[in-house]
């Protein structure tokens, strides 16, 4: 949607935009907004010794996924980085990958 000839129509990005719709994907629906699953299971403090929760949102290199990918919010994203840094120190997640 929207190639004219090789090249993108300022209009229809515009329109998708508008429609809150990517313009690269292969599904034309709406963007779903993500939900944070701290507040979905109600979990008021994120514990930095929890390794099974915590592994979700560290990379293979060992790199925090940010809040965008993740879809946290601010104050448990906020919990998470701090969590995270603390089982580094601990010694339950490595700093970086060799």
């Amino acid at each position: 949607m929207g190639r004219i000839g090789g090249r993108t129509n300022k209009k229809d990005k515009k329109k998708d935009r508008k429609k809150g719709r990517r313009e690269d994907s292969l599904t034309q629906g709406p963007l779903r907004k993500k939900t944070c699953r701290f507040c979905a299971e109600k979990i008021f403090r994120i514990n930095d010794k929890d390794y099974n929760r915590i592994k979700n949102f560290v990379t293979e290199r060992a790199k925090i996924l940010p809040r965008r990918y993740s879809g946290n919010c601010a104050k448990h994203q906020r919990q998470l980085t701090q969590a995270i840094k603390r089982a580094r120190i601990l010694g339950i997640f490595p700093f970086t990958i060799e």
